[in-house]
């Protein structure tokens, strides 16, 4: 659930700024006064909740590989007992399943390495 958290977070920045241009858009006048007066705030906020949450998915994804850099140690060491273990003749399929295993948890790490918000 938290590993998604980030894209709920994109999500819903996304649908408030579909609905304040939905709103900008009903409007067929501007508003009296100032448009940098009246706008100003508004963006203001707009702009701050945008970077504490790009902010927060970026350290939610930092975590996320550091805790899968945890991961893919311990089924590495795993993975060297298991080979010990084995000899010429015979492979063992926890080998096989552990090497599965880790190819796709350091691809996963490799996709989460290349994202950035």
């Amino acid at each position: 659930m938290r590993t998604h958290s980030w894209l709920v977070i994109a999500i819903l920045f996304f649908a408030l700024l579909s609905l304040r241009e939905m709103k900008g858009q009903t409007n067929q006048f501007p508003p009296s006064g100032s448009n940098s007066q009246s706008q100003g705030p508004q963006d203001d906020e707009l702009k701050k909740w945008k970077k504490d949450a790009i902010k927060k998915a970026n350290k939610e994804r930092q975590e996320d590989i550091q805790r899968d850099a945890e991961k893919l140690l311990k089924l590495a060491t795993e993975l060297k007992e298991y080979v010990g273990k084995t000899d010429e003749n015979v492979l063992s399929i926890n080998v096989v399943k552990k090497a599965e295993e880790i190819e796709k948890l350091a691809h996963s790490v490799k996709e989460k390495m290349k994202t950035s918000y």
